[in-house]
């Protein structure tokens, strides 16, 4: 069989195809999810920590220079991308759980 009458058999099957819309969703669920802990979730966590922008949290490790730039630590951008990731996580976990849950009343028993 032909390289390329394998790839076309694979491109056209089912699963190939929800593999990609799954993707394209999933990019677009990523989104979301940051946008809602960035614009919603961190700043009113951060007023109640005294006006805090989770955002500009860092450590300077090495201040800048006319010709370098600083190095920073931006640990308050680690704080907001380990929320997106926990939302995202839980999202899939409930997604999952849900499909499971159907596949076990469709299961005859």
């Amino acid at each position: 069989m032909s390289i390329v009458k394998e790839f076309k058999e694979f491109a056209v099957k089912g699963d190939a195809i929800d593999i990609a819309v799954g993707i394209v969703i999933g990019a677009a669920f990523g989104k979301i999810v940051t946008s809602l802990v960035s614009d919603v979730i961190m700043p009113p966590i951060g007023l109640l920590l005294g006006g805090v922008d989770f955002k500009n949290l860092k450590v300077v490790l090495k201040a800048a220079t006319l010709n370098t730039p600083a190095v920073t630590l931006n640990y308050g951008q680690f704080i907001n991308t380990v929320i997106d990731f926990l939302i995202v996580a839980f999202a899939i976990f409930m997604v999952v759980k849900g499909i499971n849950h159907l596949k076990k009343q469709q299961a005859p028993g």
